[in-house]
């Protein structure tokens, strides 16, 4: 077993994940940390699973895991999420939108056995924003953010964040349960977490706006959609 687990989604991501690993790499290669990289390929078509398969003969910690169809970020990190053996098994976005310099504080409060789930946040009073996204795409998350808050997951001021940390048993609880594919799949996991009871802990964290982020205005109604799917299957009282 592990003591970290680090899993990164990916679909075509061949020109922007090497930096991303070998930062990783570097960074936690000073640490104590008996580590892995999960690197887990959603069905890309571009060269993302030939760049990893190349990257795992120079880096010992990388592993990829590959799924056989696209269908989208959620299926990429349960699957990796599974396959992981960390203790503590955190997801990252690609692009390292949240610098692995800011994993101890995700990393403590588990540690410390004082929760179960902690997540990077954006939104709190203590968080940094070194580059912000163009205003349309601040005022759609904050639009969205009302109808999760509202509906689903009231006191989570940024439940769509890339950087979340799981306890290992928690981890397999949770994930085992997921069903959401696309990009509320965040939801889903959060929602589990309340209606098992299971505390969640918002970390201040440093992003940085990535111009090449593919979360998109359009996928808005998808995700609101999805959002009232989550709490019907969940019947959670809000």
């Amino acid at each position: 077993m592990k003591d970290l687990s680090i899993i990164i989604p990916a679909y075509n991501e061949a020109k922007r994940i090497e930096p991303t690993l070998r930062k990783f790499d570097n960074y936690l290669a000073k640490t104590a940390y008996n580590y892995e990289i999960i690197v887990a390929d959603d069905g890309s078509t571009d060269h993302t699973v030939d760049l990893i398969k190349k990257l795992e003969l120079e880096i010992p910690s990388l592993q990829l895991v590959q799924c056989e169809t696209n269908k989208g970020k959620g299926q990429a990190v349960r699957i990796g999420m599974l396959a992981a053996e960390g203790k503590i098994r955190l997801f990252s976005d690609a692009d390292g939108a949240t610098p692995i310099e800011e994993l101890p504080k995700i990393l403590a409060p588990i540690e410390n056995n004082e929760t179960k789930i902690a997540i990077g946040s954006r939104y709190l009073e203590e968080s940094e924003i070194a580059k912000s996204q163009p205003f349309y795409r601040r005022a759609g998350s904050r639009i969205a953010n009302r109808f999760v808050q509202r509906l689903l997951l009231p006191g989570i001021v940024d439940p769509n964040c890339g950087f979340k940390a799981f306890e290992g048993k928690t981890a397999k609880l949770i994930f085992s349960q997921c069903t959401v594919n696309q990009w509320s799949f965040d939801l889903e996991v959060l929602g589990l977490a309340r209606k098992n009871n299971i505390d969640i802990s918002q970390i201040p964290v440093k992003w940085i706006h990535d111009e090449a982020s593919k979360g998109k205005l359009r996928h808005l109604p998808q995700e609101i959609k999805n959002l009232y799917t989550i709490r019907k299957r969940l019947e959670l009282n809000i």
